[in-house]
This record gives C-alpha cells, sequence and structure tokens, in this order.
C-alpha cells in the first residue's frame, strides 16, 4: 500500500469512526445497560491486545461471558456455558465490538486489519510472519470473514486450543499477510461491505472477486478440526 493509499485509508476511518460512534451513540448505551442489567459485571470487557508493531493497547468490547471467566482461557467456541445469553446475541451479530470504533478514532486500530490477539499470538511471530505488525489491527478483515464461523468449527474439536495455535492461527497469519501484499482502499471497503451487508456483498460479486466465496475452505477447516 503506498504512502497516498495509507493516508487516504487512515482518513476514511477516522471519518466512518467519528460518524459511527455518533449516528449508534443510541446503540451503544442501550447495550451498555442491557449487558449491565442481564449478568453481574460492568458493561465493557477490556483487555490487553497486540497492537501495531507489536505494542500492547487496552482493548475495549462488550463484556459477552460471565465476569472472570476470561481466565479460562482465550479459545471460546460455540456452546460454550462462559457466554451469557445476551452475549451470544451479541456476538452473532458483532455488535460486541462497537466500542472499538474509538480505538480507530485514536489511532490503535483500523476498521479492516488483522483482528488484535492476545499476548502469546502475534506478539511471538517470528521471521516473515512478524510484517503483519506493521498493520494496525482491524475490526474486520479477510481472516475475520473467512473465520466468521470460527466458534463452530473450534466446537469440532476435542482439543480447541490445539487446534486453534496449530491451524487457525497460522492459517489466519497466511491470510493476513495475503492482505499485507494486496491491499488497497478498495478491497478495504469490499471487506467493510461483506461485514456488514454478505448478501449484498454477494450479490455484487464483492465475495467472488475478493476469494471470500471457497465452498471448499470451510470444509477443509472442519475436517482438519476432527482431527483434533
Amino acid at each position: 500500500m503506498t504512502s497516498f493509499q495509507q493516508i487516504t485509508k487512515r482518513l476514511f476511518d477516522l471519518t466512518l469512526a467519528f460518524v459511527g460512534l455518533v449516528v449508534l451513540t443510541p446503540v451503544l448505551l442501550i447495550v451498555a445497560v442491557v449487558v449491565r442489567v442481564s449478568s453481574p459485571g460492568p458493561a465493557l470487557f477490556i483487555q490487553d491486545r497486540v497492537g501495531r508493531h507489536g505494542r500492547m493497547f487496552r482493548c475495549a468490547k462488550f463484556r459477552t461471558m460471565r465476569t472472570g471467566m476470561d481466565h479460562h482461557g482465550s479459545v471460546t467456541a460455540a456452546g460454550d456455558d462462559r457466554i451469557t445469553p445476551v452475549g451470544r446475541f451479541l456476538r452473532r451479530w458483532k455488535l460486541d465490538e462497537l466500542p472499538q470504533l474509538w480505538h480507530v478514532l485514536t489511532g490503535r486500530m483500523a476498521l479492516v486489519g488483522p483482528r488484535p490477539d492476545v499476548p502469546g499470538y502475534a506478539d511471538r511471530l517470528e521471521g516473515d510472519a512478524r510484517r503483519v505488525l506493521v498493520l494496525r489491527p482491524g475490526i474486520t478483515g479477510p481472516a475475520a470473514l473467512f473465520f466468521r464461523d470460527e466458534e463452530r468449527l473450534l466446537a469440532l474439536a476435542r482439543n480447541p486450543r490445539r487446534f486453534n495455535d496449530e491451524v487457525l492461527f497460522p492459517e489466519k497469519v497466511r491470510i493476513n499477510l495475503e492482505y499485507l501484499a494486496h491491499a488497497s482502499f478498495w478491497r478495504d471497503i469490499g471487506y467493510l461491505i461483506s461485514t456488514v451487508a454478505p448478501g449484498a456483498a454477494r450479490r455484487l460479486g464483492l465475495e467472488r472477486r475478493l476469494g471470500l466465496d471457497d465452498a471448499g475452505f470451510f470444509t477443509r477447516m472442519e475436517q482438519n478440526a476432527m482431527h483434533y
């Protein structure tokens, strides 16, 4: 991505994050209240995540688990009883990620990029894989879209943590390196549309052009999961 494209991407991120925070303020307040009254604990879950160039930052999202359950591991499979009923709804519609618009506004994140990892993953990348760290972590991105049903994949594995560490995480690194090699402002637009309006993205042929319509990809991941 050229310097001009980087500036364009940043200006676009700033504009959309600001507009999003203003327009979605009522939604943010409603979700915060619902999370707060539906189960004991704060509305926000704040955790150290790996940011650009490997720098840690405090990442906020709406709490989807019962308080204190995050200490039992960061890998979450479908049906995990740590997740609250409200949390399941928020995760399904990605509403738990909305507070991260603030991180986009402050420059810690981008709208599109690799998802921010907990310590122990991205910060331990070696060799060529460390090039991923030149990117700001994103609210969405190609890896997030390829693995939009990640929790169901993890539920197929007898050892979800091992499956995540040996298969899913390396695959995400590969996808993110491809994104880095071919990143452009217009591809980012496509990923955003695929995130918020997947039906429209399919009708417009965006998923095909972005390579997100690989029917065999999820099948291969399912087959891999059953070996773990």
